[in-house]
Parts: C-alpha cells; sequence; structure tokens
C-alpha cells in the first residue's frame, strides 16, 4: 500500500497515528490505519458486490440469506484456507498488491497486525460505535484501538476440556479438574495404551490460551514503547508443565487438526482435547463415529477451585481499507453478526460463541448437544467466557509470532533443547521484529 507523508491533510488514520491516544489504552501502534481514501457512497437504487473472505464452516448460508434480504447489496464469499495462518498471508499479500477484498475474517490476536500493514479501514467516521453496545465490552474492545474501530466482533473462543466419557469411565479415570489431575489422567490413559491428547508444536494460539490462563502478560506498553514479556514466570510454568508430558511421552507431539489427529480421535488414541466453545462442531463433524460418547469440562486450574480461564481465537469481521463501499460492509458486518437469523445460522455452522449480546437463546448454543450426550454443554463454555481474564491484550505481530513459536518448538523436540528456550528465542525474535516494523520494542524484566 502506498502511504502518503505522516502529516497528509486528507481524511483517515495516518501513518504515525494510533500511538499517542492508544497508548492511553494500552495500545501503541505506529504506521496503521486506513490508507484515506475518502468512502465511496452508494447512490440510491445501485447494485453492487462486496467481496468477502472467511473460513468459517457453513457461511454461505447467512450470506445467502444477506443476499436475498439486501437485493441492491450483494456479498460474495470467497472461501480461504485458515491452516497455518495461510488466509492471513494471502490477505498480508492482497493489501500489499493493492487488491484486498471488501471484507475479511480476522481474529483477535492478528487486529494488530493488518494496522501496520495499514489494511483496515477505520469504522469509527462510519458510525460504527452507535453499534457498541449490542456486543460484549471485552470482545468489542478487541477492534479498538485509540478512537479508531477496526472490526465488528463476532465470536469467541472460551477453552475447555473435552473428554471421551466413555473411555474414562471404563478406565476409571476422574475428568480432571486441576491440572495436577490431569498429568495423573495422562499417566492413566498412557497405561491403556494411548494418550490423553497431543502438545501440537506448530498451535501458538492455543498455547497462548493457557499462558493466558496462567496469568501472562506477553504485551504491555510503557509510554510508546512495547514491552514484550513472552519469556515472563507464568508463560514458564506452562512450558516447563507440557515439556515434562513430553518427555515422559504422556503426551503425542503431531499437529492437531491434521489427518492423523483427526483419526486419533476417531479411535479413542487420543481421548481428549483441550479446545475452545468453537471445537463443539469440529468434534462431531469430524469424528461422527463416536457420537454421544463425549462430554465438555472446564478447563483444568493451577489451583483447587481455581477460576481462571482464558480464550482461543475469537474472531471479527473487518473491512478493509480499500473496501469499495465501506458504509455498505459496515452494515453487512454488523448485520452479520447481530441479526438473529444470521445469528441461527452461524450457530448451526458451528462458528464459536456469539460476541452479539442478544438475537439468540442459550439453547441454541448447544447446536451438537446429541454428539455429547445431552449435555448441556454450552454452560461450560458461557462459565469459562465470565471468568475469561480481560485484562489480556494483544499486541503488533502476532502472527509472525505464532510462526516462530511454532519453527521454535518443532526444533525443540527435534534437538531435545528445553520449552524454556523457545520462550527466549521468541521473545528477542518478537522485539526485533516490532523493531524492524518502526516500533520501539524492548524484553521484559
Amino acid at each position: 500500500m502506498t502511504y502518503e507523508s505522516a502529516d497528509s491533510p486528507r481524511g483517515g488514520v495516518r501513518r504515525r497515528t494510533v500511538l499517542g491516544g492508544a497508548a492511553a489504552a494500552g495500545l501503541a501502534l505506529a504506521g496503521c490505519g486506513d490508507d484515506g481514501d475518502a468512502p465511496r457512497e452508494r447512490r440510491k437504487g445501485q447494485k453492487i458486490t462486496l467481496t468477502f473472505w472467511s473460513w468459517v464452516p457453513g457461511i454461505d448460508r447467512p450470506v445467502d440469506l444477506w443476499n436475498r434480504t439486501h437485493p441492491e447489496v450483494q456479498v460474495k464469499v470467497e472461501k480461504v484456507s485458515a491452516v497455518n495462518g495461510e488466509q492471513y498471508a494471502k490477505m498480508h499479500a492482497a493489501i500489499k498488491a493493492g487488491n484486498p477484498p471488501d471484507l475479511g475474517q480476522i481474529e483477535f490476536p492478528v487486529i494488530p497486525s493488518f494496522l501496520l500493514d495499514g489494511g483496515l479501514r477505520d469504522l469509527a467516521p462510519l458510525g460504527a460505535a452507535r453499534h457498541r453496545d449490542a456486543f460484549f465490552a471485552w470482545q468489542w474492545g478487541q477492534s479498538v484501538f485509540g478512537s479508531g474501530i477496526y472490526a465488528i466482533p463476532q465470536a469467541s473462543g472460551p477453552m475447555g476440556l473435552f473428554v471421551r466419557q466413555d473411555l474414562f469411565d471404563r478406565w476409571d479415570i476422574p475428568v480432571p479438574r486441576t491440572w495436577d489431575a490431569y498429568e495423573a489422567a495422562a499417566e492413566e490413559v498412557r497405561r491403556h495404551g494411548s494418550w490423553i491428547e497431543t502438545f501440537a508444536p506448530t498451535n501458538g494460539n492455543r498455547f497462548a490460551g493457557l499462558a493466558w490462563q496462567a496469568g501472562a502478560k506477553w504485551y504491555a506498553t510503557h509510554g510508546d514503547t512495547w514491552v514484550v514479556h513472552l519469556d515472563d514466570a507464568p508463560t514458564r510454568r506452562v512450558a516447563d508443565y507440557w515439556e515434562q508430558l513430553v518427555r515422559r511421552k504422556l503426551v503425542k507431539t503431531i499437529p492437531d487438526r491434521r489427518d492423523a489427529w483427526y483419526k486419533d480421535i476417531q479411535t479413542g488414541a487420543i481421548p481428549a482435547w483441550v479446545g475452545a466453545s468453537w471445537g463443539d462442531a469440529l468434534l462431531a463433524g469430524n469424528a461422527p463415529g463416536t457420537k454421544g460418547k463425549w462430554r465438555a469440562a472446564p478447563l483444568p486450574q493451577w489451583q483447587p477451585g481455581g477460576r481462571a480461564y482464558a480464550n482461543w481465537g475469537g474472531s471479527t469481521t473487518a473491512v478493509f481499507a480499500k473496501a469499495s463501499y465501506p458504509k455498505d460492509a459496515l452494515d453487512f458486518a454488523v448485520w452479520l453478526n447481530t441479526d438473529p437469523g444470521s445469528i441461527a445460522l452461524l450457530l448451526q455452522g458451528g462458528y464459536g460463541f456469539p460476541s452479539a449480546k442478544a438475537g439468540y437463546a442459550a439453547t441454541a448454543l448447544d447446536a451438537d448437544k446429541d454428539f455429547f450426550g445431552g449435555q448441556p454443554y454450552s454452560r461450560v463454555f458461557a462459565d469459562a467466557g465470565a471468568h475469561v481474564d480481560t485484562s489480556w491484550q494483544w499486541g503488533p505481530g502476532v502472527d509472525t509470532l505464532f510462526q516462530r513459536l511454532g519453527d521454535a518448538f518443532t526444533d525443540a523436540l527435534a534437538d531435545g533443547s528445553s520449552f524454556r528456550s523457545v520462550l527466549t528465542k521468541v521473545q528477542r525474535q518478537t522485539v526485533s521484529d516490532l523493531r524492524d516494523k518502526g516500533l520501539k520494542a524492548e524484553s521484559g524484566r
């Protein structure tokens, strides 16, 4: 994308903005925001088509509903792969080439990276703030930087534990409520020839959620400087915990959500999964032969009786800076994530916990209740969502950070180096990455 000077007088967010005001909110970004193009206004009666890149299961159905009820503004869905961040690489490339779609599905953690690209439209001048109260506050805040609003929240992913209740019962293993109990369960599962689950080395997003639950704070700001705390005590605790499970061969180390993992899920070779609320549809869709055997339980706690939870993922509908008709794109994004008919279809597709406060019944969240043996399992995730530590904040370059974590954990598994060394290495790399982007950054102490 071509930028004007930092002091360009045209409307929009400039290269050096979202800095001072955002820092007050704990977010300081340089080189952010939209390209300053004045929004195009659709003439009355004019018919247009907006493009929307998404990987959400069943997204075509709510889009079809929109298209049937909004004949003048049609939306064309283009599916993108969500494997190893492929969707974001494609989006960043499109931004660089100057031909992004009008809208895109972007997760909470990577919104800042798109701001660094200048790739997102600031929706505040289009009146987005009037929709704020329709959404849970902490999720709305994931896309607010300074006075700018850069996406409409869609869904969150409070974390929990999925277990094959039939196998745990057969093996007389209690569902673990603490991480100590989880380790004991892993030992028992291994005695029966299975592995409780996998430590997926390339899944930085899940590792972040586990660190979040443990009390980590990976990003902070001091004035206009980003402070990276990836190598903090809570994250070390999580790294040490999973490293000893790996060294003792109590867990596998294959990637999750791939063919080999799905096979293990179906056969019982892996009878548990630390996942997120959207995992109900993933399990039901990929292990239909295990219908009725799974249950959801709260995320194991570090302290008995604790109620510390975290979020894995969480998604938004963002409007790209070069959207042809950003006001219409905003209208669609709000409708998609608040209209009761749209939410019902999204829930049927298994997109996670709605960011909207209303427009659905609690029972609708149990879309795969039969798969979970009649359990009203959404209560587990609703309680987790109500106790997520909302002080966690993402910073810029998280997509790169996840890639670096994946590479470093993979190397550590291959050469036997410690997981703590992964944290030290990736923290150093992350600080360097931020500085390379023109940001002030330092390692936390």
